[in-house]
C-alpha cells in the first residue's frame, strides 16, 4: 500500500555526528570509460575519470540513505562497503537511475523492507518495471521487499528535511532535492537538469554545498553545460559547488579552470558536513 511523503521513523546508526555525503558515481548514462572508446578521457590514467552512473549515498546519526540505484549500484555498494540503507529516494525512472533497483535486496531483508520514495510518475514506472518485486503475493526471504512512499511535498528521513526540487530534464521533469538539518541548508543536488528555474534557486540559495549537473562544455538538450552550471551556482551562490553527471568529454584536469570553490565530484569523493 502506498503512503504519501511520510516520515522514515528514526533508528540507531553507527554514525554519532555529522552529515556524510558519498558520490558512488558522478558519470553519466554510458559511464566513463565509454564502451569502445579510444579518447583521451577515456584512457585516462587518473582514477578520478573513470565514472560509475550518478548516485549519492547519504549517512546521518539516525539513519543512511541512497538516492538513486544506477546499473552500477552492486559495484558502487562493495565499493564503499555499504552494510546499511534505511530508505532509497529516485530523482526519475531512466535506465541509469534505477536498474540497480533489485540489488537492494539483501538491505531490504536486513531491515525486512525498503522504504521507496518518488514521483508519481518515477513511483509508476518503477512497479510497472520491477513488477516482481511490488507485486509479490507470497514474500520470498532475502527479496526485495519495497515499502511505497509517493512524495508530494517535502518529507523526513530521520532529522534530515528533504525537499524534492523539480526541474526541467529535456521534455520531462524530475526531482532534485534539497536535504537540511536543524534550519540549515546543507546540500541541494540536481543531478540531471537542463535549465533551474528561477523558484528552485530562490530555495536554495545560499545552500552550503550545490551539486549540479555539468555533462561537458557543450550545449546538450537534456543536460546543462559547464557554462549554464557556473551560470546556476553564480545565481545560487553556495559555499561550494560540485559538478556531476560528467561524460567522456570532460576531463577531471579541468578542474583547474573553474573558479576558487567549484570542483569536479569523482567517485568515492566523500563530503562531511
Amino acid at each position: 500500500m502506498r503512503v504519501e511523503s511520510a516520515s522514515l521513523p528514526t533508528q540507531d546508526s553507527n554514525l554519532k555526528s555529522g552529515f556524510t555525503l558519498t558520490f558512488l558515481g558522478t558519470g553519466t548514462s554510458q559511464g566513463v570509460p565509454m564502451i569502445g572508446c579510444d579518447c583521451e578521457v577515456c584512457r585516462s590514467p587518473d582514477p578520478r575519470d573513470q565514472r560509475l552512473r550518478s548516485s549519492i549515498y547519504l549517512q546521518t546519526p539516525e539513519c543512511s540513505f541512497v538516492v538513486d540505484t544506477g546499473t552500477d549500484f552492486r559495484t558502487q555498494a562493495l565499493r564503499e562497503n555499504i552494510r546499511s540503507v534505511d530508505a532509497v529516494v529516485f530523482t526519475h525512472s531512466h535506465t541509469d537511475h534505477i536498474m540497480g533497483f533489485d540489488d537492494l535486496r539483501r538491505l531490504s531483508h536486513a531491515r525486512g523492507s525498503m522504504p521507496v520514495y518518488a514521483s508519481p510518475e518515477t513511483m509508476r514506472d518503477l512497479e510497472r518495471v520491477f513488477r516482481f518485486a511490488f507485486n509479490m503475493s507470497k514474500p520470498v526471504p532475502y527479496y526485495l521487499k519495497p515499502e511505497p512512499h509517493v512524495i508530494i511535498g517535502p518529507f523526513k528521513l530521520g532529522e534530515t528535511l528533504i525537499t524534492p526540487l523539480p526541474v526541467p530534464h529535456g521534455d520531462s521533469i524530475v526531482n532534485g532535492y534539497l536535504f537540511s538539518r536543524a534550519n540549515q541548508k546543507l546540500v541541494a543536488y540536481l543531478s540531471d537538469c537542463s535549465a533551474v528555474p528561477d523558484p528552485i534557486v530562490d530555495l536554495i540559495a545560499g545552500v552550503k554545498v550545490l551539486i549540479i549537473d555539468a555533462l561537458r562544455d557543450k550545449p546538450h538538450p537534456t543536460h546543462l553545460s559547464v557554462g549554464q552550471a557556473l551560470e546556476v551556482a553564480a545565481r545560487v551562490k553556495p559555499a561550494a559547488t560540485y559538478f556531476t553527471h560528467i561524460c567522456h568529454d570532460l576531463a577531471q584536469s579541468a578542474e583547474s579552470r573553474l573558479p576558487v570553490d567549484t570542483h569536479i565530484a569523482y567517485d568515492g569523493l566523500k563530503l562531511r558536513l
